[in-house]
């Protein structure tokens, strides 16, 4: 299995984040970049295009892009997901997340460690959302996808 060896976010067409979502974004890339297994398959009766790989992340005319070169910059992929499959779940996420940064600040641990184990069942969610809406155009394991999945949520505006 290949991997990603370097990220970068393109988030120009987006409102700066909160300071809580950027720290989440620095960590999931690196977290990413430690660790990871991504994949793109071939296509076509094409081999498996050699990694490991670039990644490119943006949002471009409402959709996610996933725009992915090798080292030697050539191109490998570019898929186009549509938004509207992670619109509910990067709500929600949003919306907990916020309880549970206020948690934080106000309530006793026990209470604190209910909502975060709510924050994860989502954050999960939103992973194999996108496992699923990447079948056949890639293949990646489940923390890859959690981690990823909190890069795409740095990318769609709060108000979905």
């Amino acid at each position: 299995m290949s991997r990603l060896c370097k990220i970068e976010i393109d988030d120009s067409g987006v409102p700066p984040a909160t300071p809580e979502m950027e720290q989440e974004r620095k960590v999931a890339v690196f977290d990413l970049l430690e660790d990871n297994s991504f994949e793109v398959p071939g296509r076509d009766g094409q081999p498996v295009p050699a990694g490991p790989y670039l990644l490119d992340l943006a949002i471009r005319e409402g959709r996610l892009v996933f725009d992915l070169t090798n080292e030697g910059a050539e191109k490998v992929a570019e898929f186009h997901l549509s938004l509207g499959p992670f619109r509910q779940v990067v709500k929600d996420y949003f919306q907990i997340c916020e309880s549970y940064f206020d948690a934080v600040k106000r309530l006793q641990p026990a209470q604190i460690e209910a909502i975060d184990m709510a924050r994860r069942g989502i954050h999960n969610e939103g992973a194999r959302t996108l496992q699923e809406r990447l079948e056949g155009k890639a293949t990646l394991d489940i923390d890859t996808a959690r981690r990823l999945f909190t890069l795409i949520c740095a990318l769609i505006p709060q108000k979905v």
